[in-house]
């Protein structure tokens, strides 16, 4: 294996993000890639960029807490909904409603765990609760946004809510069947989300910078000011009318108080990494910190409907159309997040590419973030370099 040609190749990916932050589509970046060649690990990270632009300019380090967006869904809420399903507490193919009963209302009572899991249930994909929140508190004078008041709000209305679509008729990407899955799993286990993903999976693999900020409710900052000084800023937000720093971006999970089985996590690209690396390890059998079987089920593309992508709460490549590039095979599973977050796992290669950018801090309207594919191709091409 020529090192120094893998090397020379890989200062593709250098050039792609140092272009990209000069054409002003981001301001920063954190990318790691692994993957065994030849008897050796190559393990390569490009630290690029600003952490925060305003209102200080704080640079980016690899050590950089990022706001994962809906790498949340994979990471902290599949990855709880895997345990229980391990456990015995729950089925794939139960009824929502069997663990949420108000789920049962206006003909939800068959969509099943599974369905959610692959965007599959028909709820709407999304849809401004935190809007609806504010101006319930206009009209009566009363908080609720960050509030556990609110937060039961939105819970309740989207567990409510009426279908568009059969379930199984059709895959559509959305948050609204994950908020579903994050009451799903403080029910059965009778544990808030934060806490219960605390205890079963950060605290188990050692993830010892991913965690939710849940927001305090006297207004104070969400995250310590030594914590905040690490994390990436995000959008400057019109409803928060602040530059969104050391909290939740998405605006349904901020109205929630911090904590939602759709967003809200925050970790770093080694904590991310570390993840990645347990959970490939534990489907190939290689490591009991995941279950094999689980990992390997929650791998699996469910066709459900039979044109759809999707495995359990993970994407998979799309041909000629995925955000993972061109080279990833079928068998791999990633997810991506709105704030500019990204994991992609091959695991029949077991490459992995973890890359995590502020894409939305101050350049996101300009932005039509076509940089995952590039970087993910230029990095498969270094490292199998000949």
């Amino acid at each position: 294996m020529k090192r120094s040609l893998i090397e020379r190749k890989l200062q593709k990916v250098e050039r792609t993000l140092d272009k990209a932050i000069e054409k002003q589509e981001i301001p920063g970046a954190v990318v790691l890639a692994r993957m065994p060649r030849e008897g050796e690990i190559l393990d390569y990270a490009w630290v690029r960029g600003l952490a925060v632009a305003r209102p200080e300019r704080l640079p980016m380090r690899r050590d950089t807490i990022f706001d994962l967006a809906s790498l949340t869904k994979p990471i902290a809420t599949t990855t709880a909904i895997l345990w229980l399903v391990e456990e015995g507490s729950i089925s794939l193919d139960d009824p929502v409603a069997k663990s949420l009963p108000a789920f049962a209302d206006r003909g939800k009572e068959n969509v099943t765990i599974r369905h959610l899991l692959c965007h599959a249930a028909g709820l709407k994909p999304w849809r401004g609760f935190h809007e609806l929140l504010i101006e319930k508190e206009r009209k009566t004078g009363e908080r609720l946004i960050g509030t556990k008041e609110g937060r039961d709000w939105i819970i309740d209305r989207v567990l409510r809510s009426a279908l568009v679509h059969e379930p199984g008729a059709a895959a559509v990407y959305g948050d609204l069947d994950f908020i579903v899955l994050g009451a799903l799993v403080e029910a059965v286990s009778k544990q808030p989300l934060d806490e219960f993903c605390e205890s079963r999976i950060f605290t188990r693999l050692a993830l010892h910078d991913t965690r939710f900020f849940p927001i305090p409710t006297d207004g104070s900052n969400a995250s310590p000011e030594v914590v905040r000084r690490r994390v990436a800023a995000t959008e400057n937000c019109p409803w928060r009318d602040r530059i969104v720093w050391g909290e939740v971006h998405d605006p349904n999970a901020s109205a929630m108080g911090g904590v939602a089985g759709h967003a809200g996590l925050f970790s770093t690209a080694d904590d991310v990494m570390r993840f990645a690396q347990l959970f490939l390890d534990a489907w190939h059998g290689r490591n009991p910190s995941l279950p094999t079987e689980r990992v390997r089920e929650f791998s699996t593309r469910q066709r459900m409907p039979a044109d759809s992508d999707w495995a359990l709460g993970w994407d998979t490549p799309t041909a000629g159309a995925s955000s993972s590039g061109q080279y990833f095979s079928a068998s791999s599973v990633g997810h991506l997040g709105f704030t500019g977050t990204s994991l992609w796992i091959d695991l029949e290669r077991e490459l992995i590419v973890v890359m995590l950018t502020n894409r939305i801090h101050l350049v996101a309207k300009r932005s039509r973030f076509d940089l995952r594919p590039k970087i993910h191709d230029a990095i498969f091409e270094g490292l199998t370099a000949e």
